[in-house]
């Protein structure tokens, strides 16, 4: 008896389990009450014997016997297989003598930064009016 199995198509969000991928399936209906359409997503993990699922890959889900506490799905195929970046390690500049160095040797080092004082404004002092002689000084100046 050949049974038809539920199937989704879905985007690969994560492959970092074993044998495992998690899938965003986006469902989108109706709402009964305010009219509008309402996204639902729903991450389903499913297995992947071969583990060929990338993040972004676009795949078929197809229902299957219960794998694990979580895993009910399957990766059926591949639809849309998403772009890789290729990412190249960037080329430093050394010095003759630091590319025969080891690799402890070559730590790169911040820079220190002098962070010279500003000049502050030295302004003339104001000549400080002296005092006022009193009348004792006056009586001293006069005895002498």
């Amino acid at each position: 008896m050949d049974r038809k199995r539920k199937s989704r198509l879905g985007r690969v969000v994560s492959n970092k389990m074993d044998k495992t991928a998690v899938v965003a399936v986006e469902t989108r209906r109706h709402h009964p009450i305010y009219k509008k359409t309402v996204r639902r997503i729903t991450r389903y993990k499913a297995h992947d014997e071969m583990n060929e699922c990338r993040p972004g890959d676009t795949v078929r889900l197809e229902e299957t016997r219960p794998l694990s506490k979580e895993k009910r799905w399957r990766v059926a195929e591949i639809v849309i297989k998403a772009e890789q970046l290729e990412v190249r390690p960037v080329e430093l500049e050394l010095q003759p003598e630091e590319a025969v160095a080891g690799p402890e040797e070559t730590a790169v080092e911040p820079e220190e930064t002098v962070v010279e004082p500003e000049e502050s404004v030295v302004e003339p002092e104001e000549k400080v009016a002296e005092p006022e002689e009193t009348d004792e000084t006056q009586l001293q100046d006069e005895e002498q």
